[in-house]
Formats: C-alpha cells, structure tokens, sequence
C-alpha cells in the first residue's frame, strides 16, 4: 500500500512537472520595445484638410471643393518611456500658387500612450484659408485663368480623443508606428476603436457659403459655422508584414457614431441628434533596425455631418516621411522580452 501511495505520489509529481513546464514555456514575442532608449526623430511632410459642401444649390452646381493651400512641415521629435514630444513647422513656400488659393495656416498638437492593450491619441488641430476651387463655374466675375474664390476668413477646426483595443494582445502601437520599436514577424488583430470628435467648418465673418448659392428658402445654407460633436465604435482590422529588415502596416477601420450636429446663423443656434458613418485608414511602410529606422506614414481620416440635402465632409490627410535613431541600442546585447502562458513578462 505504500508502494502505492509513493508510485502514486512520484506519478503526480512527475506530471504536475511536465504541465508546469509546459505552461510556462517561454515565447519570443514578435515585437522589439526601445521604450527605455531615447528616440530622437525628424520628419519631412504635410497635412492636408480638403472639405466639401454638397447641396443642390442649382441645376448645374450640386457640389463646392474647397481646398487648402498647405505648406511643407518640418517635424522635430523625441520619446522616452512615456514621455513623447513632437512639434513642427511650415517650411516657407506654398504647395499651390497664391494667386489662386491664398494663404493658408496649420496648428496641431498631439499626445498618445499605451496602458496594456489599448492605445490612447489625443490630437488637436486646426486650418486657416480656403478657396472654393472652380468657382468660376457658377460666378461669372471669375474664369479660368482666376477660377477660385479666396477665402482666408475660412477656418476648419478638430479635436479628437481615440482609444484602441487590440484583441491580440500582442499587437502593440509602438512596434507598428515603427518608432520606439519594431515588429520581427508578421501578426494581425481585430481592434475596436473608441472614438470622440469634435469638429466644425466656420467664419467669423459671413456665411460659409458664398452668396451667389445661397438658398433664400433655407436658413441652413447662410449659416456661418456648422460642426458636430460624436462619439462611436468603429471595428477595424490591423496587418503587419515583415520582410528582413523592411516593415510594412496597414489598419483600417469603419463604424457608425452618434452625433450632436449644429449650425449657427446670425444669433440663432440649432441643434440636432443623428448618425453618422465614420471611417479611417492608417499606412505605414519603412526600413527599421534596432539603431535607426526610415519610415514613410500616411494617415486618412473622414468626417461628416448632414442637414437632410446639406452634406458637409471633412477629410484629414497627411504624410511624414520619418526618420531617426536610437540611442543606447546595442544589437549584440539587446534583449528580446519573453512572455509566459500566465502573462509573466521577463
């Protein structure tokens, strides 16, 4: 009997060992992390916030472009552990002639970090001058050799709080963003992103849309500042490919909001409760190695907003071509994290 009992025990132990082992098997997760190495980086870009009015203002004329004459940005930058700074500006010059879309100006301010497996962004941002493109369509004082009203009294305004949560909890923003760290095989995740917006096209002049299309039966067209602020769900899907030491991301995705829209004209304010579509897409491709990476990012996000046949659409656009080094980084002595089946990191 107690051969049995000790058989029994030595069996137990002998198995309780092997599962042990086995759950805790260490894995080499797919990403490098720098976040302990000061990044410093510098970027050569732009950002671009077209708009659009849609309206059957006319037989001939359902729809008004208007554009920004932005500028070439110019971006400083660094990060360490949590702490990410980044500011920029305008190299002098203008992407389009003057004479045909003003002067434009460009402000934003941004902050972002991660808590376990959601990311958090926080962006401010702004635009200054517009011109209604092709106006001399429905203008007649205008043609083509000076086809575009000039408004520099436009301006277009957002503020965005954006929240991720990856279902894979080994997809990070960091190694995808390229910056402060780096992916070393492919990897997907499906991802919901919580979303808040604020955000608004106004003068404070006159009404936004010009007076030759404004619609004497609809008080909506000779308001002076229209917006919205919402808040929604958008499921999206995230990839990343790794070929040597070339990466290339892609996320994207697409949800509805619930939206608090507004316009004003004169003293007078209305507001309205609705839903609305949201969709956006985030690329990006580059080379990274531990010490430095070159990192080409595009970001493209649409918002809208409609009051029955008046569709106002804002579209945010930019491309950084990025580039910068790590400090600190040994490729000899870096060590991989591991992670165990408990969630243990090393």
């Amino acid at each position: 009997m107690n051969k049995l009992v000790q058989h029994f025990f030595l069996l137990s132990v002998i198995v309780f060992t092997s599962f042990r082992a086995f759950g805790q098997k260490d894995t080499i997760l797919p990403y490098e992390l720098y976040d302990d190495k000061l990044v410093l980086y510098t970027d050569l870009g732009f950002n671009s916030a077209p708009s659009s009015i849609i309206y059957p203002f006319n037989s001939t004329v359902g729809k008004l472009k208007l554009r920004n004459n932005y500028n070439a940005l110019l971006g400083l930058g660094f990060s360490y552990k949590w702490l990410s700074f980044r500011f920029s500006f305008a190299i002098p010059g203008a992407s389009r002639a003057k004479s045909r879309y003003g002067t434009s100006n460009y402000y934003n301010l941004g902050f972002d970090f991660s808590l376990k497996r959601f990311f958090f962004d926080i962006d401010l941002q702004g635009n200054n001058g517009y011109a209604f493109k092709n106006a001399y369509k429905w203008n007649d004082s205008l043609n083509k050799l000076k086809p575009n009203i000039i408004r520099e009294d436009l301006n277009t305004f957002s503020f965005s709080l954006n929240t991720w949560h990856f279902f894979n909890d080994r997809f990070k923003m960091q190694p995808f963003r390229g910056s402060t760290g780096a992916y070393t095989k492919d990897i997907q995740s499906i991802y919901l992103k919580y979303t808040f917006n604020v955000y608004s096209i106004y003068s404070d002049e006159k009404s936004i849309i010009p007076v030759q299309l404004i619609d004497s039966t609809n008080t909506k067209t000779i308001s002076s500042t229209v917006g919205a602020v919402d808040l929604g769900i958008l499921p999206g899907f995230a990839y990343v490919k790794r070929l040597n030491d070339f990466q290339i991301g892609a996320m994207g995705g697409f949800g509805v909001v619930v939206q608090s829209k507004f316009y004003r004209y004169g003293e007078n304010l209305r507001n309205y409760i609705g839903l609305a579509p949201r969709y956006d897409l985030k690329l990006i491709a580059g080379y990274n190695k531990p010490k430095y990476f070159v990192m080409l990012i595009t970001d493209f996000d649409n918002k809208s907003f409609r009051f029955n046949e008046l569709i106002f659409r804002q579209t945010y656009y930019s491309m950084r071509l990025v580039g910068g080094i790590r400090l600190g980084v040994d490729r000899d002595k870096i060590k991989l994290r591991r992670i165990k089946i408990f969630g243990q990191e090393l």
